[in-house]
């Protein structure tokens, strides 16, 4: 199974910039990696910190980050976030949970991203694919991404929690796909309790 790194993860990587990681990965949200690189790379060009983004007209925000998905939406509430952090965090990105969600456009996916991203702290970020597979797995039976986190928070060993999202969201893309899943020739084929799975036909 081909693994590509999230954009995400590289910009952490790469920089070490918890402004550029809070951004990128409100602009990832339903946005294929492809896209939010390039969008992210136009918008740090033009407002390489929170100061410049907040001062930056909500219409170029737009323009900037277009074709990522509902760009117009995430163009205001980026600004609204660079406002924010300029007039309530002094111009720092808050390490907690409970205050990044009170950003416009911040759920508890994208907060628990950038808690582990940004600044190395566990978190379990539940997206689609998390909260699909583990349910499938039947590792936990729940009905929507908060209550997969609920669960895997009480569960799951806290050394796992940082890692969980990076390997599912790969292996989900790659080979627990949504539709017509490789059930074939996985390696955990013998382990899976395969609920509510439709295998592909070969």
């Amino acid at each position: 199974m081909k693994y590509r790194v999230p954009v995400v993860d590289l910009i952490g990587v790469q920089s070490r910039d918890s402004y550029r990681v809070l951004i990128a990965t409100i602009l990832s949200s339903r946005t294929k990696d492809e896209v939010t690189a390039e969008a992210s790379t136009r918008l740090f060009n033009r407002a390489p910190d929170i100061d410049s983004l907040a001062k930056m007209p909500t219409a170029e925000i737009g323009d900037l980050i277009f074709p990522v998905g509902f760009y117009k939406t995430k163009a205001v509430h980026l600004q609204q976030t660079a406002r924010m952090l300029k007039d309530i965090y002094r111009g720092e990105i808050p390490d907690s949970i409970e205050e990044l969600v009170n950003l416009p456009g911040v759920g508890r996916k994208t907060a628990n991203l950038v808690l582990t991203v940004a600044f190395d702290k566990p978190a379990i970020c539940v997206d689609t694919h998390v909260h699909r597979i583990m349910n499938i797995w039947g590792y936990v039976k729940t009905k929507s991404p908060l209550e997969t986190e609920m669960a895997l928070r009480k569960k799951l060993p806290k050394k796992y929690w940082k890692k969980v999202n990076r390997v599912l969201v790969a292996f989900g893309q790659g080979k627990c796909k949504p539709v017509a899943p490789h059930c074939d020739d996985c390696i955990l084929e013998s382990d899976c309790a395969k609920i509510n799975v439709i295998p592909r036909k070969i």
